[in-house]
């Protein structure tokens, strides 16, 4: 039977009373933002400002490098200024690293993201300019939680995350939960514990809405994670989504339908990063498509998000200065131009998509909670609701709770009651690939009877979810092999399963250093299984303090990868190595 939780679990309660201690000693401090807009904290400002009628912007920046980061913080807000835009707030950029305690944190991997030593450097960081300063990345979630937020409070920060990257992110070489989830629940009573409204941000599309295939299911997650933040530790919890929202009708719908059941402001929209497929000129055509549906959200229910530029060169590397202060300036005029964009929109039909996203999204979290309650958790208790969760993720979740109709055809066995749009994106994207693939190739898929293990290196599972779902219609079996997966284990699944190959995705900035570490694991198991690997294929280098990490296709080819820039490159390498998978079945049978 499926134990969830075991005996002897530290109490919640007792935790979030440390937290809350704490806040004698840890409160947030009048930073620059604070003082010039003359507000006890950012969601005050949000709803002057929703008020005001004006359309709030918020930037991302964090940069490898410390002085070039500081630079941005000032450059960025200055320039824009100059041309009358304001920037309200940037979301700070930090390393994945930061997320394991300082103690520990020279023994983890680091990606591409800015490292802050201590207290001193968030605090030097956010002087720079009068904007909110948003830590939404590898503070709240991780094993540094308690850490993290006591900086981000010193630097005058009231808007502290990311509560979603708990439910699905994992750290490299760290996998206690329980600590984690410690470290998580007293930050949370530190924050609730604040004299001024300072906000538990959470990002929908870096939690569980990046696994549903129902909208319902993501605003559930909303309605679940309110229960937690609000409903037992008194604290405010503020909602981000975005990424993964292709389709502007139902970016809107799911705005009004988060207006539906909180009134706390929004954080920000996030840009729809995933339809950034082209060149910079053709991006500029995303942006424009997923701004207007935001802006428009903003205009006809101001929730108080801001509305986020994502600069057009994201697809392909981190954006320098100068392109953070084009997206923005371009949000800027596009929400001047927009004035009456809101007339060509049926915000009826949108609204009728919200009310059956709450419909679901209510029933979603009831389900949940009566789950729960029936598997033992202790629905009273932060500790235990949140590490349930955690360990029974997205997708079970969504098989055991969702609300839309049985049906063993779709993927979790639902049917929707909103599909995500991420969903039609995926086989929309597979269709495409598909496509170039000729008849002949196919039939020398369908006879090899390769079986190949999937696996990302990091939490961005779309790659993931791409790759099998080309495979399964070559007829190539695929072996789930995890998300954020250890080079260990991965080389341990590879050998348990007998994997003709292994189908690697990676995002942030590690391919080289992951290689070569599962080539390591797969030599110590004797294992000489092919590895393809496609994605970000880019690295900060060695010893380096740049911001900008460097292409390393070619030091990955050395190193014997097959790299696939696309996903029907691998349809060659696959029918070569069934093809010596045969010949040497044929060697060996001959040798006998």
């Amino acid at each position: 039977m499926f134990t969830l939780l075991p005996d002897g679990l530290p109490s919640g309660r007792e935790l979030l009373a440390e937290g809350r201690a704490m806040a004698k000693d840890w409160q947030v401090q009048r930073g620059p933002f604070l003082k010039e807009r003359d507000v006890p904290s950012e969601a005050a400002h949000k709803r002057r400002t929703a008020t005001e009628g004006r359309i709030m912007q918020h930037a991302q920046i964090g940069y490898r490098d410390l002085a070039k980061s500081r630079r941005a913080y000032a450059e960025i807000y200055e320039a824009c200024a100059r041309k009358g835009v304001t920037v309200d707030r940037y979301g700070i950029c930090l390393d994945w690293s930061m997320g394991l305690p300082r103690a520990i944190r020279e023994k983890g991997v680091t990606g591409t993201g800015m490292i802050l030593e201590g207290v001193e450097d968030f605090v030097a960081f956010t002087s720079g300019a009068p904007v909110a300063p948003h830590f939404g990345d590898f503070v709240l979630g991780f094993p540094a939680a308690v850490e993290n937020t006591q900086a981000a409070l010193a630097s005058g920060s009231t808007s502290i995350g990311n509560l979603g990257q708990y439910f699905t992110f994992a750290l490299p070489g760290f996998s206690d939960d329980i600590e984690t989830t410690a470290a998580t629940v007293k930050a949370l009573g530190l924050i609730a514990a604040q004299q001024v409204e300072t906000l538990v941000h959470s990002n929908l599309d870096d939690g569980f809405a990046a696994l549903f295939t129902d909208l319902a299911s993501s605003l559930g997650a909303v309605l679940i994670e309110k229960e937690i933040v609000e409903r037992l530790i008194g604290g405010h919890v503020s909602h981000c989504y975005g990424n993964h929202f292709t389709d502007p009708l139902r970016r809107l719908a799911f705005q009004l339908a988060l207006c539906e059941v909180t009134d706390t402001p929004g954080t920000m929209v996030y840009g729809n990063t995933v339809s950034y497929r082209g060149n910079a000129a053709q991006n500029f055509a995303s942006s424009a498509s997923y701004l207007l549906a935001d802006i428009t959200g903003q205009r006809v229910r101001p929730s108080g998000h801001a509305i986020n530029p994502v600069p057009v060169t994201e697809n392909t590397r981190i954006p320098d200065i100068d392109e953070v202060i084009d997206a923005q300036l371009f949000a800027a005029r596009l929400v001047e131009d927009s004035q009456s964009f809101g007339t060509l929109v049926d915000v009826a039909k949108a609204q009728a998509i919200a009310d059956a996203i709450v419909a679901g999204g209510r029933q979603f979290r009831d389900n949940v909670m009566t789950g729960l309650a029936e598997e033992g958790v202790d629905t009273q208790d932060a500790f235990q609701m949140l590490l349930a969760l955690r360990r029974l993720g997205g997708k079970r979740l969504e098989e055991r709770y969702g609300v839309g109709e049985p049906d063993a055809s779709i993927m979790r066995g639902r049917r929707p009651v909103v599909p995500a749009s991420l969903i039609d994106e995926i086989n929309g994207k597979a269709r495409e690939h598909l496509a170039v693939v000729g008849s002949a190739d196919r039939t020398k898929l369908k006879i090899s009877g390769l079986r190949v293990l999937v696996a990302t290196t990091d939490v961005h599972e779309h790659g993931k979810l791409l790759i099998e779902n080309v495979f399964r219609e070559l007829s190539v079996e695929t072996i789930d092999g995890g998300v954020s997966v250890e080079p260990a284990d991965l080389a341990a699944r590879a050998g348990e399963s007998g994997a003709d190959a292994i189908a690697l995705s990676t995002y942030n900035g590690v391919a080289l250093k992951f290689l070569k570490a599962l080539k390591v694991e797969l030599a110590l198991k004797g294992l000489d299984t092919p590895v393809l690997i496609g994605g970000r294929l880019n690295q900060v280098p060695e010893g380096s303090n740049t911001s900008l990490p460097v292409d390393v296709t070619a030091e990955l080819v050395a190193e014997g990868a097959i790299v696939c820039t696309e996903v029907e490159a691998a349809v060659p390498a696959l029918i070569g190595i069934a093809g010596r998978r045969k010949a040497k079945g044929r060697r060996t049978r001959l040798a006998s």
